[in-house]
């Protein structure tokens, strides 16, 4: 067993690694449980200087880290660098503020004293996807590290090089050796590593069908886990909507990250009033993304990460299609090098179809025009996830009714759905559960312990 590496805007091979040995595996959970002894024990203000300076490092190496972004997934260079601004930003957030966010808490009762303490777990074990390999990892080590745990990282099999870069840059970073590793491992080994008793959590960002298994084996063990799945995410266009600038931020809202990205709109639910307006700027805007070369700064869109999954989204459309769906804009696969898709836009989706009932992950959009904002939220509700929405409106009692109707993790108002350090990320239902970011997120993986001085 190995791990490639493919460049997805020419198909060439970049790199390819041997899976650990069962024995390198067993040697890494050891030195994980001796590192978190110490680690745990170290001081805030010294996790912080280390991470500051993992932050520090990631800002001096962004040009040369996005281009190893760029080339494993087909990502545009400039939303690469994005991502490693993002991930040293989340760094710094953690290393100023983890202290107070596990800060001890007094809560009155019949004790003398009493209240939480929040403390380290012990080796997390995180199993991360291909289309944000940076900021997946870091969104997770980051606030783990900081509470005082230790981290194993088992990566998707496409993006090894950045899984490698991430583990050498915690050492360069000064963190001790085992604080946090990458291990190479199939789907056998993660199974064995879930069980293993040196394993105090698992968390998991990637398929439903990825989370149901994880979370069964974590669950069969029972150890904590926190899952980020899939999402279907809706773009509400309410009546009140400056279309304006809610088309623009339409095209971005599906586009981004080439259209893979589980918080990307997928459904935009259009009140009817607007509808015909919408369809038109929104047909028109897609049809004029430019497509391309990922390091060329004028590409909007770069290529979908391998064949597989293009050949998986041109499925779902052409499906579509056969029951009734209606191409406005796009619909095909680009010929020659590279796995680029053309942007798309779809009406008229049939509810039984692969596009109506499916996550589609790439850069296809599916319009559904309904009757009001009642019947908007109804619709966005319609679906078995729950990770994000977005209500775009100037009424503030639409963008209200929508915060308070769409049922999902996390609603956006007049903004695209996005992770920022300070608030929480997660959704419900098929989505996952568990929060990561934010002071929910770096007490997942501690212990809340209840003290009582009588």
């Amino acid at each position: 067993m190995s791990f490639t590496a493919i460049n997805p805007a020419t198909e060439e091979v970049i790199a390819t690694y041997p899976a650990h040995t069962a024995e390198q595996v067993e040697a890494a959970l050891d030195a994980a449980v001796a590192a978190f002894r110490d680690w745990r024990n170290t001081p805030f203000k010294d996790r912080g200087e280390l991470m500051a300076r993992a932050a520090q490092l990631l800002e001096d190496e962004m040009e040369e880290t996005a281009a190893l972004l760029t080339s494993e997934m087909g990502k545009t260079f400039t939303s690469a660098k994005g991502e490693v601004m993002k991930c040293a930003t989340t760094m710094r957030y953690y290393a100023e503020h983890a202290e107070s966010l596990l800060s001890e808490e007094i809560i009155a009762s019949p004790a003398s004293r009493s209240g939480i303490r929040y403390e380290p777990l012990g080796t997390v074990l995180a199993v991360m996807p291909w289309n944000f390999a940076l900021w997946q990892a870091v969104r997770f080590a980051a606030p783990s590290l900081m509470a005082g745990n230790v981290g194993i990282l088992k990566h998707a099999h496409n993006v090894p090089g950045s899984a490698l870069y991430l583990e050498g840059l915690f050492r360069r970073a000064g963190f001790p050796t085992a604080v946090f590793t990458n291990l190479f491992i199939g789907h056998r080994e993660l199974a064995d590593m879930i069980a293993d008793d040196r394993v105090a959590a698992v968390t998991l960002t990637g398929s439903e069908i990825a989370g149901k298994i994880v979370g069964g084996q974590a669950g069969a063990s029972l150890k904590k886990c926190v899952l980020e799945l899939g999402g279907s995410d809706a773009f509400i266009v309410a009546s009140s909507a400056d279309l304006a600038r809610t088309i623009p931020m339409a095209v971005t809202a599906r586009v981004q990250n080439n259209g893979q990205s589980c918080i990307a709109a997928k459904r935009f639910i259009v009140v009817e009033e607007r509808a015909d307006e919408f369809i038109d700027g929104f047909t028109r805007a897609m049809s004029e993304v430019v497509v391309g070369d990922p390091m060329d700064p004028r590409t909007v869109v770069g290529p979908m990460v391998n064949a597989e999954q293009r050949e998986l989204l041109h499925a779902q459309v052409q499906d579509s299609v056969a029951k009734g769906a209606v191409v406005r804009t796009g619909g095909e696969m680009i010929e020659g090098r590279g796995y680029y898709y053309r942007p798309t836009v779809l009406t008229n989706v049939p509810s039984d179809s692969r596009a109506g009932c499916e996550e589609l992950f790439g850069p296809v959009a599916v319009v559904e025009v309904v009757k009001d904002l009642e019947a908007a939220i109804e619709v966005a509700n319609a679906t078995p996830w729950g990770l994000g929405g977005s209500i775009w409106a100037t009424d503030p009692h639409e963008i209200e009714r929508a915060i308070a109707g769409v049922e999902s993790g996390m609603v956006f108002a007049n903004a695209i759905v996005a992770s920022t350090p300070e608030l929480p990320f997660g959704g419900i239902k098929r989505s996952g559960y568990g929060r990561e970011l934010s002071a929910q997120g770096i007490r997942e993986f501690t212990n809340v312990k209840t003290f009582y001085i009588a």
